[in-house]
């Protein structure tokens, strides 16, 4: 033994390395979780926990052989009541990982999977549609798909399958047209889809004056790599999300910059090649 500095307890290095784990893991769970409905249901399945080796210290039989039943039935419970946590602590993990060169390289290759990039004349017409109903206030909400599928956004409204064009954007946004409601959902130099609805996010430190479009799209670029850009109905002003961060335009060339840079925008030129 390594370690044994409380008399009664024999501790080794394999001891104190798996308490130091274990404090990690909950460590790490706490800030997954913190500040949503789960959070109580944590802190009850930690003190469960507790008590269960409290019990077994004192070799108390009937409570321990109690305590085991919960905790393991407990486990599936877990499985059910943190399924969207769950699910989004392995997108994020898996999109750090697409995220990296050698990810995107073994996706090509495993899977023939590639980056979906928007051309620089798909980039002018959508910094134009975006300028244009920035002006006359027409609220609008674009999503650009890149290493992450979306056909579970996609499936949710009505595929179109169009050339990106400015006027087609502008139309899809217009207030009386039956697809203004949602956002659109451009793959490459592809309109896939309109009227799709995203996932809201779950924050609770947003910004009041961001109304449900900015909502989404932190939503969605949480859970995936897209980025996607938000012009305000209220106030015009255009947003550009990536990774749950919004950053306000300044001016239409930030937002071509911005858009170029999103997945690296291909040359037409090169891409006709």
């Amino acid at each position: 033994m390594i370690l044994g500095i409380f008399g009664f307890l024999q501790i080794s290095f394999a001891d104190v390395l798996d308490i130091l784990l274990l404090a990690l893991i909950i460590y790490v769970a706490f800030r997954w979780i913190r500040g949503s409905s789960a959070m109580s249901i944590f802190l009850a399945i930690i003190s469960l926990f507790v008590i269960r080796v409290i019990v077994s210290a004192f070799n108390m039989r009937l409570m321990l052989a109690m305590l085991d039943m919960v905790l393991d039935v407990g486990v599936l419970a877990l499985i059910v009541i943190f399924q969207p946590e769950i699910r989004k602590f392995l997108i994020r993990i898996g999109n750090k990982y697409m995220e990296g060169a050698r990810g995107k390289a073994f996706m090509d290759k495993i899977f023939g999977q590639r980056t979906q990039t928007m051309g620089r004349e798909s980039v002018n017409e959508v910094t134009e549609a975006c300028r244009r109903m920035s002006e006359d206030k027409t609220g609008a909400l674009i999503v650009m798909q890149h290493n992450s599928p979306l056909e579970d956004v996609i499936n949710t409204g009505d595929k179109i399958d169009a050339a990106v064009h400015r006027r087609l954007i502008m139309n899809l946004f217009f207030k009386n047209s039956p697809l203004h409601d949602g956002a659109v959902v451009i793959s490459a130099d592809r309109i896939v889809a309109a009227r799709c609805t995203l996932p809201i996010t779950e924050k609770k430190k947003i910004p009041a004056s961001f109304g449900m479009r900015h909502k989404a799209a932190i939503g969605i670029t949480e859970e995936t790599d897209a980025d996607v850009v938000v012009v305000s109905e209220e106030t015009g002003r255009i947003s550009f999300v990536r990774g749950g961060e919004v950053t306000a335009i300044k001016n239409i060339n930030e937002l071509k910059l911005l858009l170029s840079e999103s997945g690296g925008a291909k040359d037409d030129a090169s891409a006709s090649r």
